[in-house]
């Protein structure tokens, strides 16, 4: 059966996006926003198999949520999968894999130099969670600032951001932005506002506790300013 709302949650690394994906499923109204295609193959990925992600990403009342990052493979799949014309607009492609999906949330973080020092941090170390109250992994990793995955990263995010922003610009879409440094800081307010974006009722909805805390550290903290000023060396004009 065809979801009654669809929702998608576009992403880019270190934005808080599995954070807010726990938050909404345990309200139990919003769907599970899972990354539902993520471990999939868009060559070879089937109706029925759609179909199936329908079925596991709703909830009782008919909300579906996924979260993904933009992928021109999967555009391209969906496309082909559905014998959809190349004049279609992407958000169009989307629609017909994901029925009623009309909402969309877009997660960003201001500071892209500490989002890629976050998404180095976590490939070298293999600690992209951490869940709340869990005492910290001891890691290794001090010696293992680099400067080209950083700077390789910070250009690969908002290249990603970019090809977000065409997918809405197609049709005027305007998403309900979520900006990490302020969903970190208002957690319950943010769930709340995806909540009346959604046009969900929330009376006598739970939101459990984040469940997940933060893992900068002070290595995070020496890379990010160690690559702020080798990334802006022999610049005249300095902007960080």
């Amino acid at each position: 059966m065809k979801p009654k709302q669809s929702y998608t949650i576009w992403f880019s690394q270190r934005t808080g996006s599995t954070l807010l994906n726990y938050a909404l499923s345990s309200t139990g109204v919003a769907g599970d926003p899972c990354e539902w295609i993520t471990f999939r193959d868009p060559k070879t990925i089937s109706k029925v198999e759609v179909e199936a992600i329908w079925k596991d990403g709703t909830t009782s009342n008919g909300v579906f949520g996924m979260k993904t990052c933009l992928s021109p493979d999967w555009i391209h799949g969906f496309r082909q999968l559905y014998e959809l014309p190349e004049t279609a607009t992407q958000a169009e492609v989307w629609r017909t894999a994901f029925p009623n999906c009309n909402k969309h949330i877009w997660m960003t973080r201001r500071n892209k130099v500490r989002l890629a020092v976050s998404w180095w941090r976590a490939i070298v170390s293999g600690e992209w969670h951490r869940k709340f109250g869990e005492k910290p992994q001891e890691h290794d990793i001090a010696d293992k600032y680099n400067f080209d995955a950083i700077n390789h990263l910070l250009t690969e995010c908002s290249i990603r951001e970019a090809a977000m922003e065409q997918f809405f610009s197609e049709e005027g879409i305007v998403p309900l932005t979520i900006v990490y440094e302020d969903f970190i800081l208002d957690y319950e307010g943010t769930v709340m506002n995806v909540l009346a974006y959604l046009n969900i009722p929330s009376d006598n909805v739970n939101i459990s506790p984040p469940s997940f805390d933060r893992i900068a550290d002070d290595i995070a903290e020496q890379w990010v300013q160690r690559f702020r000023v080798e990334r802006q060396k022999g610049w005249e004009n300095i902007g960080w």
